[in-house]
């Protein structure tokens, strides 16, 4: 039987590489950032969420904006735009595409930016009810290493990365006997926003399953 689990925290990351960079963020970045604070006003944007950035690479300028009611923001620079949202779940899948288009379709409009790759992450903080997370991630961990030291290990993590995918799988560093893992995948940049969302809740199946855990339904 699954072990039961909690996620009191949840992440889910977006981020959208360009064909060519965008250098209009360097300079005149006005129209562009008026575009995508228009395109957001049906979920109450403020100027007062608006930040420009103008420290640190090239690539790391521009400007962001967040929507604090949908715990959701944004960056947008001349080589990229990230889409964070906290608290993510499968229920707000819908909304959370929504918001998306709806800033990413307005700056695509006003810069001419074309899409090389999508770079997608779920990032996962879970409690289980009765196990220890040791032993939830013991199969997982290398034998050899763990029999190394006669004492009962701490943590442990596994990292695999593919071509154009990830997984890591550790001890959680925020919440109490908690189990951290983070799915990471690629797509082309004229992929769907639902094919993505397909991909993604398959992985996150997946690995929950293999883990041996499921979550709680409240």
């Amino acid at each position: 039987m699954a072990e039961l689990v909690s996620i009191p925290t949840s992440i889910f990351e977006y981020v959208a590489e360009f064909e060519r960079p965008i250098l209009a963020l360097w300079l005149d970045r006005a129209v562009i950032v008026q575009a995508v604070f228009d395109a957001l006003q049906p979920w109450k944007v403020s100027i007062d969420n608006v930040d420009p950035k103008n420290e640190g690479k090239p690539a790391d300028q521009g400007f962001s904006i967040r929507l604090p009611n949908e715990r959701v923001t944004f960056f947008f620079g001349p080589a990229k735009c990230k889409f964070t949202k906290d608290s993510a779940d499968w229920s707000q899948a819908e909304s959370i595409i929504q918001i998306l288009d709806a800033a990413r379709t307005a700056f695509l409009k006003v810069t001419g930016a074309s899409i090389k790759i999508q770079r997608t992450a779920i990032a996962l903080h879970m409690q289980p009810k009765t196990k220890s997370f040791r032993d939830i991630l013991m199969p997982f961990l290398p034998a050899p290493l763990i029999g190394l030291h006669p004492a009962p290990f701490r943590t442990g993590a596994t990292i695999i990365r593919w071509e154009r995918a990830g997984i890591t799988l550790d001890g959680s560093g925020l919440i109490a006997n908690g189990v951290f893992v983070r799915l990471d995948r690629d797509f082309d940049g004229d992929v769907s926003y639902e094919h993505i969302a397909e991909q993604l809740h398959a992985d996150e199946d997946a690995i929950l399953a293999l883990l041996g855990v499921e979550e709680e339904q409240l």
